[in-house]
């Protein structure tokens, strides 16, 4: 990873077991706004981690310190982080004058690019349409693509800022589930930004709950039977984050109507 600038601890790797990450006393500011302020966090090899908050906890933050992507902020603390690290934003950020296939192949290196970025793109479900233009694609499409330009790059972390945040309710239940298989068979440490509750129960091993620059709690998933809306197990997780994060979980149940958005707005335009 790139190191950081300004008076940044870098993020580093040396040392650290493949696929780790260790954060420890993480301290993030704007001028005189500190978002993350001590924290503390790791992240197993192969480790599926959901991080929720409200807006301006500091999660975008976080996941740009891993990123090495905050040269405008101060800070302390320490990262360790794998070498090899790629990013899943909500935008695709395909670039409209390369074909799909040219997107996906951006940058990677050697003789076999090709032939790689063909069967990430067939691993989405978009083989054949290699040399189609990104304005041909629909949005559930355009972030397959993303999703193939980051895998062909085999990761040992990968960073997921709501990636699902702008498609309908049926396109993202499609991704949720190509996600998890992707990440099952390639087995990079994932870090998801979310604010869907359910996206993170459906998705993760752990999920997290930043709260004011901290972890506020760390809960794991468990089983599959987690993950089974309607269960018990599901209902009682769901209820548990849904109160970590200030929202009556009588209110946001779906019987009742419309859940509540967590966070209507895209978080921490400055950061």
């Amino acid at each position: 990873m790139a190191a950081h600038t300004g008076g940044l601890t870098a993020a580093t790797h040396p040392g650290s077991a493949r696929g780790v990450v260790r954060i420890a006393g993480l301290v993030r500011a704007f001028g005189d706004r500190k978002v993350l302020d001590g924290l503390e966090l790791s992240i197993a090899a192969g480790e599926f981690v959901a991080l929720l908050g409200r807006s301006g906890s500091g999660k975008s933050t976080l996941l740009r310190a891993l990123a090495g992507l905050d040269h405008e902020v101060t800070g302390t603390g320490k990262i360790d982080a794998p070498a090899e690290v790629s990013v899943v934003f909500q935008d695709a950020r395909l670039l409209p004058w390369k074909r799909v296939l040219d997107n996906v192949v951006l940058g990677l290196p050697g003789p076999d690019a090709l032939d790689r970025g063909r069967a990430a793109l067939a691993e989405v479900g978009l083989e054949g349409r290699e040399k189609a233009w990104p304005v041909e694609l629909s949005g559930g499409e355009q972030q397959r693509v993303s999703l193939a330009r980051s895998l062909v790059r085999e990761p040992e972390l990968l960073l997921a800022d709501e990636p699902f945040g702008a498609l309908d309710a049926l396109t993202r239940i499609r991704m949720h589930t190509l996600l998890r298989r992707l990440c099952e068979r390639h087995r990079p440490a994932v870090l998801l930004v979310t604010h869907d509750v359910d996206e993170a129960i459906v998705l993760a091993d752990r999920v997290v709950v930043l709260d004011a620059g901290r972890i506020a709690a760390d809960v794991p998933v468990g089983s599959g039977v987690a993950r089974r809306h309607g269960s018990p197990e599901y209902a009682a997780l769901r209820d548990e984050l849904l109160a970590r994060l200030g929202v009556d979980p009588v209110a946001a149940d779906p019987a009742a109507g419309d859940p509540p958005a967590l966070d209507p707005t895209a978080e921490e335009s400055a950061a």
